[in-house]
């Protein structure tokens, strides 16, 4: 038997889309992933520039060993999006290298008759291709990066293709929450996601950060925690150091709060999407889904 067992074993950790534990994991009835801006750990947890999210954090399920893969921002949305770096290792716009035609999650919720919806800040339309749109008065920086908006990527292919349709401003987020897709990402704007700095230092970026998502997603986390619904908030990195730490945490619905001490990264976090909805693998990294979390019954 426990030959038996480590045969299995072997077999789940080389071949991992088919060993998925599907059944272990509850499916909500809507998922909203929010991704901020290049932030240790030690920068949000703690800080009295981060009040909404430290009270959130003692709500939530809290990954203390949590990593981007990568350096710089792009290529973390692309892994959290589609399980792979797509090649991609910088920042530069990818408006004349796409679409891809590979597999990620929004095509494979697709497929699989579920919904998704990107929404970007400052996006100025449904299915805007373009690099960047508006410039800030407070930090002189872009607002709206297409580089942070991962799905745009996979935009007018014919495989794995992710219609315009879902490519949505922040604008168009629901105010009946009961509407929204089975999975939504939402991209704050680079004032709001702790990314632009400026003049103003990184303890404003913080706040500034912070006090989006409370104007903005506070309902919805209210509402989520009894209507079946969560909310997953990470950050694509660190600031750029080599380990990479950052904040991630699932709050919601069937979430089991407190701090959570194993490994995880964008892959984890996008496998278990996948074994929530029981889509296939977009990628064959071998991060397992998190399955410590969820309350049973």
């Amino acid at each position: 038997m426990h030959k038996l067992f480590g045969v299995v074993l072997v077999l789940c950790i080389n071949f991992l889309g088919s060993c998925r534990h599907h059944s272990k994991i509850p499916r909500p009835d809507h998922i909203v992933v929010v991704i901020e801006e290049n932030h240790n750990y030690e920068q949000i947890i703690g800080s009295p520039n981060a009040p909404f999210i430290n009270q959130l954090a003692r709500e939530s399920a809290v990954f203390t060993n949590a990593h981007g893969v990568t350096h710089p921002s792009q290529p973390n949305y692309l892994a959290l999006f589609s399980g792979s770096l797509q090649g991609v290792k910088g920042d530069k716009c990818l408006r004349d290298t796409t679409p891809f035609t590979t597999p990620n999650l929004a095509a494979g919720l697709i497929s699989e008759g579920f919904t998704f919806a990107g929404y970007a800040e400052n996006m100025p339309a449904p299915g805007f291709l373009g690099c960047r749109k508006d410039t800030s008065s407070l930090t002189m920086g872009y607002l709206y990066a297409r580089k942070h908006a991962p799905w745009v990527n996979w935009q007018g292919n014919k495989k794995n293709n992710i219609p315009a349709a879902v490519s949505l401003p922040m604008t168009d987020f629901p105010a009946d929450f009961n509407q929204l897709p089975d999975v939504a990402f939402v991209i704050p704007n680079m004032d709001n996601d702790m990314h632009n700095i400026g003049a103003p230092g990184d303890s404003a970026a913080v706040r500034r950060g912070d006090d989006w998502l409370k104007a903005n997603l506070s309902s919805y986390i209210r509402w989520a925690k009894t209507h079946n619904s969560i909310l997953i908030l990470t950050f694509d990195e660190d600031q750029f150091t080599a380990k990479n730490h950052m904040l991630t945490l699932f709050a919601g619905a069937g979430i089991l709060p407190g701090e959570y001490s194993e490994t995880i990264n964008h892959y984890s976090v996008l496998h278990t999407l996948e074994d929530i909805y029981e889509i296939p693998a977009a990628d064959s990294t071998r991060e397992l889904p998190i399955l410590d979390i969820w309350k049973k019954g």
